[in-house]
């Protein structure tokens, strides 16, 4: 199988080392759902920052291959990472279009974690908050928010009803070493255990102005989401093809020499399944020009379609990788049964399926992206 091309070959370098470092402790992280030290990590936080800025400055595909690496290791903590690194990569596709990214570009190239909660708030946000001398009192949970017992910074957003404009929505950064921040442990799930992915409380938090980054109504199409969307679903794809790949070498491994027509088969469908995930994975990342697509509603509706069918065909991928082994892929002994459950956390990130078709249908058709 070919993997995601580069220009860097140090990042993949230092992804297998922290991959390798990593999977000694998967499997107890998986029955725990401890998240992985952020120690681990280190040299990879600021790959996607501008060198300017005090980062590695890795290509948008790098990035990927670099997630796409860890994914095959430790899927949890490539997912974990993918949410700062589509966050990072937002802010490299603001520098790119001239806007000022550099206070949070140079906090993660000091080795800032991002930690987002945009998946649960999309358009309409949630939370309250209060307008008051020099910024605002917010009050929210935000779930699911992967990473946040490692991470540094919260991206997110609060609904603010009572603005003198009506109701909008405040996109900004809070650190979560803020008063009034705290983590609930509510991460309890059949997958992807050990991503971290619990609530943030936020009771009374303020927020200054000079965090906030944006403020919209919460009725209308941002395209600030068409921006996040196209650095976003390349990058947590890749996560996903990462797990999917470590399935098809095990499976590949275990069944090696065998000439049963069935599993001849099989294999031959579970190569067409993962070559057409890999492919679109590729396509996603050619679209992107490295970060410098136009952030337009058509080009968010493609991507989106594209993860859809990438994700059908990466969950593909991991079922055909257990029917190919039989049953021993459906032991707690062999990876293959983790990778299963994993691979299907890629449903739930923006957008699912039933909404995906309803958003590029209504693109496509000329209706704008919210009905």
């Amino acid at each position: 199988m070919t993997t995601i091309e580069t220009t860097t070959v140090n990042w993949l370098d230092r992804a297998k080392a922290v991959g390798e470092t990593l999977l000694p402790g998967v499997a107890e992280r998986d029955r725990t759902g401890e998240i992985a030290p952020a120690d681990t990590l280190r040299g990879l936080i600021g790959a996607g920052v501008p060198t300017e800025f005090g980062g590695g400055g890795a290509t948008h595909a790098e990035i990927g291959a670099i997630l796409r690496e860890l994914g095959r290791y430790d899927p949890s903590t490539a997912v974990a990472f993918a949410m700062h690194s589509h966050l990072v990569a937002t802010q490299v596709w603001r520098h790119k279009h001239g806007a000022d990214a550099s206070g949070v570009l140079t906090k993660v190239g000091g080795g800032a974690i991002l930690v987002s909660t945009g998946a649960s708030d999309w358009v309409e946000s949630s939370g309250t908050a209060e307008r008051v001398d020099g910024g605002y009192r917010v009050s929210a949970r935000k779930a699911p928010a992967s990473g946040c017992e490692i991470g540094t910074i919260l991206v997110t957003s609060i609904r603010w009803d009572t603005g003198p404009e009506g109701p909008r929505v405040l996109h900004c950064a809070v650190p979560l070493s803020a008063p009034g921040v705290r983590i609930e442990q509510t991460w309890d799930t059949i997958g992807l255990r050990a991503t971290g992915s619990h609530t943030v409380v936020l009771e009374d938090v303020f927020v200054p102005d000079a965090a906030v980054s944006l403020i919209r109504p919460v009725d209308a199409w941002p395209p600030l989401l068409n921006t996040v969307i196209g650095a976003a679903m390349p990058l947590i794809t890749a996560a996903y093809l990462g797990i999917a790949d470590g399935a098809v070498e095990t499976a590949l491994r275990l069944v090696a020499g065998r000439t049963d027509q069935h599993v001849l088969q099989l294999t031959g469908e579970l190569v067409n399944a993962h070559t057409t995930a890999e492919d679109l994975v590729t396509a996603m990342f050619a679209g992107s020009d490295d970060l410098n697509f136009a952030n337009t509603d058509a080009y968010a509706a493609r991507t989106l379609s594209r993860k859809t069918v990438a994700a059908e065909q990466l969950i593909a991928t991991v079922r055909l990788a257990m029917e190919t082994v039989g049953g021993i892929g459906y032991s707690r002994g062999c990876d293959i049964e983790r990778r299963y459950r994993d691979v299907h956390g890629i449903l739930f990130h923006p957008l699912p399926r039933a909404k995906q078709l309803l958003f590029s249908g209504r693109v496509a058709l000329g209706h704008g992206p919210l009905g």
